[in-house]
């Protein structure tokens, strides 16, 4: 890393555009609010009596990953949890599903996912609070990752609060193209 690099500020380093500049970024991923939740600070949602608890790679979990596309199954981070899949149906179908990843340090990195065609209903909040509730029984801290407005809405209904920021890159071997 040079000096340039080395020197900047925190504004600066989430600016997407500063950073190409120093540094031969080859992939962004961010910014993302990132929140956590104490046990005392839990807002469960109560409203969520049909929520199932499902194994890791269930069928009904895998078509809704499908259905929602790669960008946002990969966003949501759904497919790498390791606690059950806490999940609402509509029907057969899987409309709404959430768990977490545990994480070095008692972390449960949240993922939730809710179907393109029944967002909007509170979806995301019932299937999240089951999520959240199984991981501080398991004495974990939650983590909530947010890029977007309405992840972020969920994170903080549910009682989380946002304390960190997070920008990832992946950089290539090469000099910066200082002609960019």
């Amino acid at each position: 890393m040079d000096d340039a690099a080395r020197n900047m500020t925190h504004d600066e380093l989430v600016d997407i555009d500063r950073l190409r500049a120093v540094l031969p970024v080859l992939d962004v991923l961010g910014p993302a609010s990132l929140f956590y939740l104490g046990r005392d600070g839990f807002l469960p949602v109560h409203e969520g009596a049909g929520v199932e608890q499902l194994p890791i790679g269930d069928g009904g979990l895998s078509a809704l990953l499908a259905r929602a596309g790669e960008e946002e199954a990969g966003e949501s981070g759904l497919e790498d949890i390791s606690s059950p899949a806490f999940c609402l149906r509509r029907g057969d179908e899987v409309v709404a599903a959430a768990g977490y990843q545990s994480w070095p340090r008692s972390v449960a990195h949240l993922s939730v996912l809710v179907a393109p065609h029944c967002r909007g209903r509170r979806l995301a909040r019932a299937v999240a609070s089951a999520a959240v509730a199984h991981a501080l029984d398991a004495r974990l801290l939650p983590q909530w990752r947010a890029r977007l407005y309405p992840s972020q809405c969920v994170a903080v209904a549910l009682g989380f609060r946002e304390l960190g920021a997070q920008l990832s890159v992946r950089l290539g071997d090469g000099p910066v193209d200082q002609g960019r």
